[in-house]
């Protein structure tokens, strides 16, 4: 069979305005941590409505930072959902602390937050939720069940820049918010990422940490921590401020693309996302979870046959090998929804370069399987 289309996972949609931009700071000298870094900051603090915002180098080193800051580390604990990209748990390994799995709903791939309060010990030092896929966990309730154990919350909000429970941002409802700006994400800069917060103090020491552990004294540098290299390029960030601009249109023209698969994926083996009322979903992927009886990895080949690229959306986090070696757990006895999103998801087609037509396509085929 000729393959009509060629329709990737995902491709970035660089203008020419972003390139100009990245242009002028090259042409500039000032390559890292410039005015570029501090525009970026300021115009995502004031879009998200949070005091402080701080960029860093890629959507990992914030939320290992973010451990940092609050002082989590070895014998601490933290809560995660058990389906995530493997990042979510291995900042916490890095720290010295142990993940704590929870199982999440299959319905929204968010953690469940049924199940967050039976798995908090006097060791927990933070809950970090993901909102996957740029959906809102049930981020009201999360942050009162932290705030009645006195733990703070550090929102993985890698994929929902934009995304909203009720009128509040994704990221804002923690003492912490971290965003990825990776090429899958709405705005990319290829690496880069963000922490956001209401603490003074949590900033201050956050870009300590990021610079090396410099801080600024009498006019002159000291070294007051045993500080990273975990610095925003001046080119990434004049890349992102551009792409800020047009933010709101990319995320409406990919809700309105996720709408056209709503309409037209009928094939009653593929079980479509759901919404819960008073979330606003940025659609950083279109997962599907397929049914049992359908091999879903022969189903990737078979889209990308047809010229459409697919592939699985996240992973089980405590069944991929080196957590499954180190804390032996019973995954598919203690995590069967992250199991089944893990194993039967699938991730879709979903950003603002297709049109109607190619969404179209794509369901035709997969209604057709």
């Amino acid at each position: 069979m000729e393959i009509t289309r060629n329709i990737p996972l995902m491709s970035p949609d660089i203008t020419d305005q972003d390139i100009a931009a990245v242009t002028e700071v090259l042409k500039s000298g000032m390559l890292v941590q410039g005015k570029k870094v501090a525009e970026l900051e300021e115009t995502l603090a004031a879009y998200l409505g949070a005091e402080h915002a701080i960029a860093l180098s890629n959507g990992t080193s914030t939320l290992h930072l973010a451990l940092i800051a609050l002082g989590v580390g070895p014998g601490d604990e933290v809560i995660v959902p058990a389906f995530s990209y493997i990042a979510t748990a291995n900042v916490v390994e890095l720290v010295g602390a142990a993940p704590i799995f929870v199982d999440i709903d299959i319905r929204t791939f968010n953690i469940d937050v049924a199940q967050i309060e039976k798995h908090i010990t006097a060791k927990t030092k933070a809950i970090m939720p993901v909102n996957e896929f740029g959906l809102a966990a049930d981020l009201s309730m999360i942050t009162a069940i932290a705030q009645k154990y006195r733990i703070p919350v550090i929102e993985d909000s890698a994929c929902a820049l934009g995304a909203k429970e009720g009128t509040k941002f994704t990221g804002t409802y923690g003492t912490l918010g971290s965003f990825s700006f990776h090429p899958r994400k709405a705005i990319t800069s290829g690496e880069g990422g963000v922490l956001v917060t209401n603490d003074k103090a949590l900033a201050d020491k956050i870009r300590i940490l990021r610079n090396h552990g410099i801080e600024m004294q009498n006019g002159m540098m000291e070294f007051v921590a045993a500080g990273f290299n975990y610095r925003m390029t001046d080119f990434q960030a004049a890349m992102l401020c551009s792409q800020l601009k047009r933010l709101d249109t990319i995320i409406e023209k990919r809700q309105k693309l996720a709408a056209v698969y709503g309409r037209e994926l009928k094939n009653p083996k593929f079980s479509k996302p759901y919404i819960p009322e008073g979330k606003l979903h940025t659609w950083q992927t279109y997962h599907v979870v397929v049914d049992s009886s359908l091999d879903r990895n022969e189903l990737i080949a078979q889209l990308k046959a047809q010229g459409i690229g697919t592939n699985y959306g996240a992973q089980c986090m405590p069944y991929q090998q080196f957590f499954k070696n180190k804390y032996k757990l019973d995954c598919e006895k203690l995590f069967p929804n992250a199991m089944l999103a893990y194993t039967n998801g699938l991730a879709l087609p979903l950003y603002e370069k297709l049109n109607e037509e190619d969404i179209i396509y794509i369901s035709n085929i997969i209604n057709n399987l």
